[in-house]
């Protein structure tokens, strides 16, 4: 039998990257999935006959609650979604940090608050969320909004396992280091002027990483299948850092 063999699992921002690579991963390991995205046409690259699309943006308390009742009995939910903010400090605006904690952290409050319930009528559940060593956990160079949000989503995490660890349902989040998603290729187009060339600046995301080279998001979804799973069951409120090394 499959890892995730009679699962249903919900989860958002699916339309690339890492989130996509979960939801096929999920599949694979025997789930039904429930992939959705703000941008549906993103979605369309998952064929997968496990796996049901659906536009939905985290941003939209309403839209969540209709999405949780649309999905019916989840067992498994994986909060994705999210936004990369550079800067310092003194770079920050007023309006990105709204925009961070919104989309970083509001987002999985809402959607915690939206599935929740019928884990616990069913007697457990599996809640993920996408959290960064970028963080409590590690200073990163100009990452003074998203660091913060994903602090916040590390407490969260922490609350929600201590809350409900009776009630059958763990409650745990990734924390990866550089991984080669759609959004760092972005980032590095933006950072190439200022280092010299594409090449230079894939150069510097590099070269953080002890390791010497990126993740990849089937290396991040691996992760989150064994979370999801049975063979995981003692494990709940922790903060896994899959990092390449970076927070040695």
């Amino acid at each position: 039998m499959s890892a995730l063999s009679g699962k249903t699992a919900f989860i958002t921002a699916a339309g690339q990257g890492i989130g996509q690579a979960t939801a096929l991963a999920f599949a694979a390991a025997g789930a039904r999935v429930v992939a959705t995205d703000v941008d549906a046409a993103k979605l369309d690259e998952l064929t997968s006959e496990l796996i049901r699309t659906a536009a939905l943006d985290v941003l939209d308390a309403a839209a969540i609650t209709r999405a949780a009742a649309d999905a019916g009995p989840v067992d498994i939910l994986f909060n994705c979604a999210g936004f990369v903010h550079q800067g310092t400090l003194q770079e920050a605006t007023d309006a990105e940090w709204s925009f961070a904690f919104e989309l970083n952290c509001r987002s999985m409050f809402h959607t915690m608050r939206a599935f929740l319930p019928g884990m616990l009528a069913r007697g457990g559940g599996v809640i993920l969320n996408m959290a960064s060593v970028a963080s409590s956990l590690k200073g990163v160079p100009s990452r003074f909004i998203y660091s913060a949000t994903k602090a916040a989503v590390i407490g969260m995490t922490r609350s929600v396992a201590t809350d409900y660890v009776t009630h059958g349902v763990r409650c745990n989040c990734l924390c990866p280091g550089t991984v080669l998603t759609p959004s760092l290729e972005e980032r590095i187009t933006e950072n190439a002027q200022a280092a010299g060339s594409i090449d230079a600046a894939r150069a510097a995301f590099v070269a953080r990483q002890p390791m010497g080279r990126l993740g990849s998001p089937s290396e991040i979804a691996a992760l989150a299948v064994y979370l999801a799973g049975d063979d995981a069951k003692f494990i709940t409120g922790q903060a896994i850092v899959i990092d390449g090394g970076l927070t040695l």
